[in-house]
């Protein structure tokens, strides 16, 4: 099975949002749990891993000695000071890290099986992985505007990620090689005037459509508009809801 998603693009599309400055309220509240998740274990790890990294600040508040950063997009990388990577190329050592922190990218990385059970390998005996993704029904509003426009334009098309399921998620990090997985779900729900303006946040949060089977060119005026009308329930009344799968599982510390 080839790709799912355009890396490319997606890199891309960070760089945009770097630009243009980015909307990091959800990232920063995923980034927030999971540092809250850690001060509750009350330890300070070795080397550590940041997967995604919108703000060059993220890395120094970490519970960490040493923090390498995986950023895809070049732009967000260069004010990390580290090197553009995507996952899939990552070229970890084995047991070589005792933290993993990944925010925000895991849901638009291909083969996350495959990618989960790298991860895992280069965890030390006793290392932690942690992250946030966007997973479930997210986005129901935006979805169901899409297919109003597909019905006005007269063809189904791609135009929102698949998302995983927090039920299968769990199963994933365990089939990884971690032990004791715990997923959370966090439903946030953010209101907004009209459909151009949840459009303008996917875009500064760097999360508008890289599948690779996506639509090459832009949506009708006609099915635009239905996408709009669809949305809309009045001026600051529309809700739409992102739900942030929250995960955690330890690689399991080897008998003495």
């Amino acid at each position: 099975m080839g790709p799912l998603f355009d890396q490319h693009l997606r890199a891309l599309r960070r760089d945009r949002a770097a630009r243009n400055g980015p909307a990091l309220f959800l990232l920063e509240r995923a980034f927030e749990d999971c540092l809250e998740r850690l001060q509750l274990m009350n330890r300070r790890f070795g080397d550590a891993l940041l997967i995604g990294c919108p703000d060059p600040a993220w890395p120094s508040r970490l519970p960490a000695e040493r923090v390498d950063v995986a950023e895809p997009g070049p732009l967000f990388a260069r004010s990390a000071r580290s090197q553009p990577t995507n996952e899939a190329e990552l070229e970890l050592e084995p047991q070589s890290l005792d933290l993993i922190c990944a925010v925000g990218t895991l849901d638009t990385a291909d083969h996350l099986p495959v990618l989960l059970h790298g991860l895992a390998y280069a965890l030390r005996s006793g290392g932690l992985l942690i992250g946030a993704m966007a997973g479930g029904d997210t986005l129901p509003r935006l979805r169901s505007a899409m297919l109003a426009a597909d019905r006005v334009a007269g063809a189904a098309a791609p135009h929102v990620h698949p998302r995983i399921e927090a039920a299968a998620l769990s199963p994933l990090l365990e089939q990884a090689g971690l032990a004791r997985p715990v997923v959370d779900v966090d439903r946030v729900r953010v209101t907004y005037n009209c459909l151009d303006d949840l459009v303008r946040d996917l875009r500064a949060m760097a999360a508008t459509n890289v599948l690779q089977a996506r639509p090459r060119s832009p949506i009708g005026r006609a099915a635009l508009d239905a996408a709009r009308a669809d949305f809309a329930d009045g001026p600051g009344k529309t809700v739409e809801t992102v739900e942030i799968l929250h995960f955690a599982a330890w690689k399991e510390r080897r008998a003495r």
